[in-house]
């Protein structure tokens, strides 16, 4: 069997070793992949928004299953574009992905179908947005509609503030089309976690909690990132809070999609808050979490292609979760998320033992992998508490230099002081 990966980060790097140490395919390709994935995938220099050469590829090398990693590839119809030349792909139509492509869609969505989640407005122009936004307590938060690679969310503390994210974006257009129109919502309060599932339709099987560190700097200070690390499962969210947000939010959103005529396949992810109200989106997205997926591949004790098999096939699947803890950490460029200072050599990889390394933004200059981006690798230990998975992880990045990188050494810390 042969599976094409479409992405290039740390969470296309967990899929392909997963898939690649469950040993029952031939062969992996990752498009267009990173420098650091060569040992186990084979790389494709194909974009990952090139639907229509990714469909050409996977025709001449009758790749039998194709996975989505990113949402852009999503937000381009590789799904539609795949099943119109009869190719068997892993993940939502374009249609079904504004469930993350559009802040709006997710929020009337909701709305509609009484899916729990923070009271929010829309607005497409300044004026009316500041006015609005001053009628509100404080803090207050502001998304834009379309996709900002992470850095469409903020969390406003003053109005001023407000007012000033609201004229860079609806006004100066500092975020493109992407921020031509936001989404503004209550803040709410609680304890965050990433509800992922597999979704067919109306079936829905969920995966272990993960929890999310958004913030560049330990503390939870600085901007929001695309992550900075995460740890799985999540202690703190008892079974009762769990299986009420699968009910009334996963399989309620699973079953709106259908009702709306937008089915979903793929990964459906809650963003989830446990409020005193109970559990409530902050947000969706129609893919793997990054880095979640770096954290829940390591616990899948099933082989993974099977699984999305059975799925697509609407038979139940074989799904065995290893009864452990699993913490990652990304080493990240100085200056990220703003501007990361790209080019610098990752020394001392070779001596991190007895963790999974999941390359991300890097390249390879006279063989040695250097800084390619903010992201750079995530490292991630498998253990039977949380402490000692933390433990193992920093033990190894402490082996590496830190000249030209920067990383959080507080992953972990809200389960291991409740």
């Amino acid at each position: 069997m042969r599976v094409l990966i479409i992405g290039r980060g740390g969470r296309e790097a967990a899929m392909a070793q997963k898939i690649v140490h469950d040993d029952i395919v031939n062969q992996v390709f990752v498009a267009p992949g990173n420098a650091g994935m060569h040992s186990y995938a084979t790389r494709v220099a194909i974009d990952e928004t090139a639907v229509d050469d990714l469909a050409e590829f996977a025709k001449e090398q009758k790749i039998e299953l194709t996975i989505v990693g990113p949402e852009a590839s999503l937000a381009a119809g590789v799904v539609d574009a795949f099943s119109a030349a009869g190719l068997l792909i892993w993940g939502p139509s374009k249609a079904a992905a504004q469930i993350e492509s559009s802040k709006s869609f997710a929020k009337e969505l909701m709305q509609k179908y009484d899916i729990p989640t923070a009271a929010y407005a829309v607005f497409h122009e300044a004026t009316a947005a500041i006015a609005y936004i001053k009628q509100q307590s404080l803090p207050i938060v502001i998304k834009a509609d379309g996709l900002a690679a992470g850095k469409g969310v903020v969390i406003a503390q003053s109005y001023n503030e407000a007012e000033q994210i609201l004229n860079d974006w609806l006004g100066d257009n500092k975020l493109g089309s992407s921020g031509s129109r936001v989404v503004i919502e209550e803040f709410l309060s609680g304890e965050e976690f990433s509800f992922m599932t597999f979704v067919y339709r109306d079936k829905v099987y969920p995966i272990p909690l993960s929890q999310d560190h958004k913030r560049a700097y330990d503390g939870d200070l600085g901007p929001n990132t695309g992550g900075m690390g995460a740890y799985a499962p999540v202690p703190q969210i008892s079974e009762a809070l769990r299986h009420q947000a699968l009910l009334t939010i996963m399989e309620a959103t699973a079953s709106a999609m259908i009702q709306e005529g937008v089915p979903f396949t793929g990964f459906l992810y809650g963003g989830i808050i446990a409020t005193i109200d109970g559990p409530k989106v902050i947000e969706f997205n129609a893919r793997f979490g990054d880095p979640e997926a770096e954290v829940i591949l390591p616990l899948l004790a099933s082989p993974l292609i099977p699984i999305l098999l059975d799925i697509l096939e609407d038979r139940k699947p074989v799904i065995k979760w290893r009864d452990q803890f699993a913490l990652g950490v990304v080493l990240a460029s100085e200056g990220y998320p703003q501007k990361p200072i790209t080019g610098t050599m990752i020394k001392n990889l070779e001596l991190l033992d007895n963790v999974d390394i999941f390359s991300a933004g890097v390249a390879e200059v006279d063989n040695q992998l250097v800084s390619d981006g903010g992201r750079i690798i995530v490292v991630t230990a498998l253990a039977e508490s949380l402490v000692e998975a933390q433990r193992k992880v920093y033990y190894e990045l402490n082996k590496l230099s830190k000249d030209g990188f920067f990383y959080r050494h507080d992953i972990g810390n809200k389960a291991l002081t409740k």
